[in-house]
């Protein structure tokens, strides 16, 4: 998991994707993929499609498993090393703290437009995770409803809890809920 380590990555059907470590040890993952391993020099001129961060764990296992394999070490892309802001949520809230660069620095409503596309802080599994959330990434098939990630996804997936499960209490939204008009 050292910065400029670029993996190829078995999605969702026998898709590749290409995802590199940034700086601070999450995977960019490349606006690209394949149905056979690309050229190196081609797969690190496509652009940066999402940045996350993966348990080390599961990179391992996924490794072991040959859902994931090590193409090598090269410089980091650009768009891996700016400073980038995450969004920490907490449960029964419409209340966040947006993080940059591992501090605070603000806090705001989870229907903030600003915040939309930024990621939702939390860990993907590298194996069980990961080729779903590749899949909404890319955005050529449909994706499966419950795979979240940026805040306007997350808001999505809470809609769709509370369509699935009404007398669920846990899945009602906040009578000042703002929808997110995707329906």
């Amino acid at each position: 998991m050292k910065p400029g380590t670029l993996y190829a990555v078995i999605g969702e059907a026998d898709w590749i994707y290409y995802g590199q470590i940034a700086p601070d040890q999450k995977v960019g993952f490349l606006r690209r993929r394949d149905r056979d391993l690309a050229e190196v020099e081609a797969v690190l001129a496509s652009p940066v499609m999402t940045v996350i961060s993966v348990a080390f764990a599961s990179v391992t296992r996924a490794l072991r498993a040959g859902f994931w394999k090590r193409l090598g070490r090269f410089s980091v892309l650009d768009a891996l090393a700016a400073p980038r802001s995450t969004v920490q949520w907490p449960a029964g809230t419409l209340s966040v703290t947006v993080w940059t660069d591992d501090v605070a620095s603000r806090e705001t409503r989870v229907d903030d437009p600003a915040i939309q596309d930024m990621e939702l802080m939390s860990v993907w599994d590298a194996q069980h995770h990961i080729p779903a959330r590749l899949t909404a990434e890319f955005g050529e098939e449909p994706a499966a409803w419950h795979v979240g990630g940026p805040i306007r996804r997350e808001r999505q997936i809470k809609e769709e809890m509370a369509v699935r499960f009404p007398d669920e209490p846990g899945h009602r939204l906040h009578a000042d809920w703002v929808p997110t008009s995707v329906r």
